[in-house]
């Protein structure tokens, strides 16, 4: 694998094309960053954005904390105790916490659900062995009468914690 140069060229500062090569990411990515708080870069004579050679350890910290299920808000809290010299270590070990209760709920309601799902196609194929061809067996009609479905916690119990539907704008 080839590793690309992590230190920025133009006297100590990256450009945005230079370091969203080198980390990865596109510039707009970058500037959505610096719109979110995350990254601060500096403007050059000409205007263009030069950002402090740490922005790469910096982007770094941000793919790895946003894979691990950490909001761009949560992370711009943590770094703005950071830049200010304090350490918000025992938050952001606080925050992992939650996120992984939360995760082990989910992983329980998924596991509920694989449950109910393997009932039914029990029950499903049972019903459908005994429905003649070209008959209806009412299948959904016998998810409707259970109970246990509606009862659960979470109605997208396959999509991540915290994740919104699909064309929901809140």
């Amino acid at each position: 694998m080839l590793m690309m140069n992590t230190k920025a060229a133009n006297g100590g500062f990256w450009r945005v094309g230079e370091l969203a090569k080198a980390a990865g990411v596109s510039a707009d990515t970058l500037r959505h960053y610096e719109r979110k708080g995350l990254l601060r870069p500096q403007r050059s004579h000409n205007g263009y954005r030069e950002y402090p050679e740490h922005a790469f350890e910096r982007v770094r910290m941000i793919r790895q904390a946003l894979a691990v299920g950490f909001t761009l808000d949560e992370l711009r809290e943590v770094f703005k105790v950071f830049d200010r010299g304090g350490a918000p270590c025992h938050e952001v070990r606080s925050l992992a916490a939650t996120k992984l209760a939360e995760i082990e709920t989910h992983l329980e309601d998924v596991l509920a659900l694989r449950n109910e799902l393997r009932a039914s196609l029990k029950e499903w194929d049972a019903r459908l062995a005994q429905t003649a061809s070209g008959q209806r067996a009412s299948l959904l009609k016998i998810l409707a009468a259970r109970d246990s479905v509606l009862h659960s916690s979470n109605s997208f119990l396959l999509r991540k914690p915290n994740m919104k539907p699909k064309g929901k704008n809140k």
